[in-house]
């Protein structure tokens, strides 16, 4: 007769209920770690495009810069030019 006894059967579906319920939690908790890696893996991988893209942007400002420094000015030359045709001369009479 104790087969069959009513508060076993209670006491060991409540014991089956708690395990599945911390195997379902564990399951919870595993899911949730592989996606906290996943995301963190995403964040490297996206600071690091964003480090490289930052340096080649920063290298091809230097590279700019010193262009700019170092490039001769070729308008310097021209400066005087302009002063030659000036709106003065427009109003000189040619000669007959």
């Amino acid at each position: 007769m104790d087969r069959f006894n009513v508060d076993t059967f209670r006491t060991n579906a409540k014991e089956f209920t708690e395990k599945a319920q911390d195997l379902i939690d564990r399951a919870r908790i595993s899911e949730f770690l592989e996606e906290k890696k996943q995301d963190e893996k995403t964040k490297k991988i996206v600071m690091t495009v964003l480090a490289v893209i930052g340096c080649v942007a920063a290298v091809a400002a230097i590279a700019y810069a010193v262009y700019r420094f170092v490039a001769p000015d070729y308008l310097e030359d021209y400066d005087d030019y302009d002063d030659a045709f000036d709106s003065d001369d427009a109003d000189v009479v040619p000669e007959k």
